[in-house]
């Protein structure tokens, strides 16, 4: 009797925990539907970066995107920027497209709402993003928090907040933290160092961190942006 009473507990165990993985799997792949249906945009945006050892004043622009990793911010009044791969502006940047493992890790509460934890792991050995846990709201199908480890660029963590397109998917505001260490400035970008001589400056980033915090005013959403936005010409005054 007890015998059968430990089969019946593993077996409903197994199936609890096959349920959990399904679950987890059909949640994620909603979620990423949702961000992926997004193949083009154009924001205008403002811009804060901050990092300690450094003066960066805030920017106002246009910030283009075009699926899968095209982007461009064109600042008003000043030369437009191509960013730097490293600085992954948009949450598609931060969802594994291919293959992927996917592990229901509980639930947790952010910004008083609650979420579901999932942790997405590709199974393309070449991409760089070895570890993405993703937040996921299941009411509104947005992710509220990003965090992914990263072969060649540290680690990172998204915060997103949303309004008026969370239909689209797209945030209103979002703030990435990253390591000072990984921390790239986009081509084009002007800075003043805090410290006298820059080298002095840049000793001892271990364990510092650096913020880009960006607000989108408006979008335009799936207009069929033309691949020459992107070009190194594009960007020329």
């Amino acid at each position: 009797m007890i015998r059968r009473s430990l089969n019946t507990i593993l077996i409903l165990l197994c199936l609890a925990v096959q349920a959990s993985a399904a679950d987890a799997n059909e949640l994620f792949n909603t979620l990423r539907r949702k961000i992926f249906s997004v193949q083009d945009y154009t924001a205008d945006v403002k811009m804060r970066i901050s990092v300690k050892y450094m003066r960066i004043p805030q920017l106002a622009g246009t910030l283009y995107f075009k699926s899968p990793d095209k982007m461009r911010l064109e600042r008003h009044g000043g030369l437009s920027i191509l960013p730097r791969k490293n600085i992954n502006l948009t949450i598609r940047n931060l969802i594994p497209a291919g293959n992927a493992t996917v592990i229901d890790a509980g639930e947790a509460q952010i910004g008083g709402k609650k979420t579901r934890i999932i942790k997405v792991i590709p199974e393309d050995d070449k991409s760089d993003l070895v570890l993405a846990k993703i937040w996921v709201d299941e009411t509104s199908m947005v992710a509220l928090r990003i965090e992914t480890a990263t072969r060649n660029e540290g680690t990172l963590t998204m915060d997103l907040e949303y309004g008026r397109y969370i239909s689209n998917g797209l945030p209103d505001k979002l703030l990435l933290t990253l390591d000072v260490k990984d921390f790239r400035m986009p081509k084009g970008m002007t800075m003043d160092y805090t410290e006298s001589r820059p080298d002095e400056a840049l000793k001892d980033t271990k364990g510092k961190k650096g913020t880009i915090q960006i607000t989108y005013l408006s979008y335009k959403i799936n207009t069929g942006l033309s691949d020459k936005i992107f070009t190194p010409e594009a960007s020329e005054p």
